[in-house]
């Protein structure tokens, strides 16, 4: 009832002011030109939350509003309108843009003008020649109308038309029909979401000489194609995997800590079931162009390094012959205060740098972390181990009636300066048991059971284990 009521108050204000639908209405044009202020939304899914404020004067009664340089790729379902004493009667979102081909079918029927380049009879050169044409169709060519002639796809150098037809326009606009209470200078507000912008995260891991201890660097790259600038816009991040967009409702905004980790000008708080980066200062972002925000800047951020070989489920089914194993090289951080970081750790990329002899850094590998709040733990896999040789043999296969029982030697040899810990990770399919062991086991998983074993410098090390599975 409420939406019917504003529909009929609408009908009777425009007819109380004695405007008949059928005299155009003065039309006000804004333009980003004109005092525009912007805040920038962006989230995960390539999507941005746009509002664009402007100052406009309004005369009183029935006006159209003009709203140009908007994102061309603006969502029309998604656009609020905002301003005091005006009521909204129409709302329409104009793409029809101007080009040879729109321009050209608008006049379907209407007189062109055919400029065409001639030879000149007295001499070399050319001379210009204007011929008055009637488009008649565009299926498959042209067909024109010339004098008593009708040509096909004439030759023409240019086309001359002597207008821009309406509602044919150079960028995106969104007009509104407004009724305006009274006339005077007022502030209009347009709320919209628009595509194309995306944001990602990508961190820098620079590690000293020994791996252990470095600074971590994290920066917003934000990628910009919605078909506009953002002039001086103050700028909004929100982590989190957005599926419903929901209306913003009056909350008390409840703020992180502040952490050491922090980069200057960037605050972080929590905004529902998600995070919220706002970058403290404006900033221009233009269309067509990747921009980078510091995000984080930590430094005494401890690395634990981790020798890993993993195993695969098919090692319990069948024989297996010796063959060599992957060691994988990964590293831990605790995104603790304590370690320098404690802060809510977008999803992006983390390329490893470390100190060679000389100080200067080597890149040492790279990883895709997920969502990580504070408190928990990055896990990053960077690579193989160059010096770390593992070999797996098969010495005993057994198999009865839906059980297999597998006896297997995991051999391994450091060849660097100093001891390491390798886990090696077994992935047992079915129900399980280990029968006998010559390192302590953990079982991390029903399916995975991981041995820490000791090997020396310039040394090796043998695990050796038997396993019954029934499958």
């Amino acid at each position: 009832m409420k939406l019917r009521w504003l529909f009929s108050a609408a009908l009777t204000g425009a007819v109380c002011l004695g405007l008949a639908w059928s005299v155009e209405p003065p039309t006000v044009i804004s333009t980003a030109d004109g005092g525009q202020t912007l805040s920038l939304t962006v989230y995960n899914v390539g999507r941005a939350l746009v509002r664009d404020s402007r100052p406009v004067v309004l005369p009183s009664g029935v006006v159209k509003l003009e709203y140009r340089d908007i994102a061309a790729k603006v969502m029309p379902q998604t656009v609020a309108f905002m301003a005091d004493d005006t009521m909204v009667l129409e709302q329409n979102y104009e793409y029809d843009l101007l080009s040879p081909k729109t321009l050209l079918a608008k006049f379907l029927g209407r007189e062109v003008t055919l400029v065409r380049e001639e030879p000149r009879l007295d001499g070399p050169g050319t001379v210009r020649q204007e011929i008055l044409a009637t488009l008649l169709s565009m299926e498959n060519g042209t067909v024109w109308r010339v004098g008593d002639r009708i040509v096909a796809n004439p030759a023409y150098r240019e086309l001359v038309f002597d207008s821009v037809p309406p509602y044919l326009r150079e960028k995106p606009t969104l007009v509104w029909l407004l009724q305006s209470q009274k006339a005077g200078p007022r502030t209009v507000q347009a709320t919209y979401l628009t595509e194309g912008i995306t944001w990602r995260a990508d961190y820098v891991l620079s590690l000293d000489q020994q791996g252990e201890k470095g600074a971590l660097t994290g920066w917003v790259t934000l990628s910009n194609n919605s078909g506009a600038s953002y002039p001086e816009a103050r700028l909004q991040l929100v982590a989190g995997e957005v599926h419903v967009v929901r209306e913003e409702r009056p909350r008390e905004a409840v703020m992180a800590e502040k952490m050491m980790a922090k980069a200057p000008g960037m605050a972080e708080e929590a905004l529902g079931e998600y995070h919220l980066y706002t970058l403290e200062r404006p900033t221009t972002i233009l269309d067509r162009q990747d921009k980078q925000v510091s995000l984080l800047q930590a430094s005494g951020v401890k690395a634990v390094k981790h020798f890993v070989v993993a195993g695969f489920p098919y090692y319990f089914w069948s024989r297996q012959d010796l063959h060599r194993e992957p060691v994988r090289v990964k590293l831990e951080m605790a995104n603790t205060a304590a370690n320098g970081l404690g802060l809510p750790l977008p999803a992006g990329t983390v390329r490893v740098y470390q100190r060679d002899s000389r100080g200067a850094e080597q890149f040492m590998g790279e990883d895709r972390i997920e969502h990580t709040p504070k408190d928990e733990t990055v896990k990053l896999e960077i690579g193989t181990a160059f010096d770390v040789v593992a070999e797996r043999v098969q010495t005993d296969f057994r198999s009865f009636d839906k059980v297999t029982e597998s006896a297997f030697e995991v051999r391994l040899r450091n060849h660097k300066d100093e001891p390491i810990t390798v886990e090696v990770e077994e992935n047992i399919g079915g129900d399980w048991e280990i029968l006998t062991h010559s390192h302590p086991y953990q079982k991390r998983s029903a399916f995975v059971v991981a041995f820490s074993v000791p090997v020396p410098a310039h040394g090796q090390s043998t695990l050796a284990y038997r396993v019954r599975v029934r499958h």
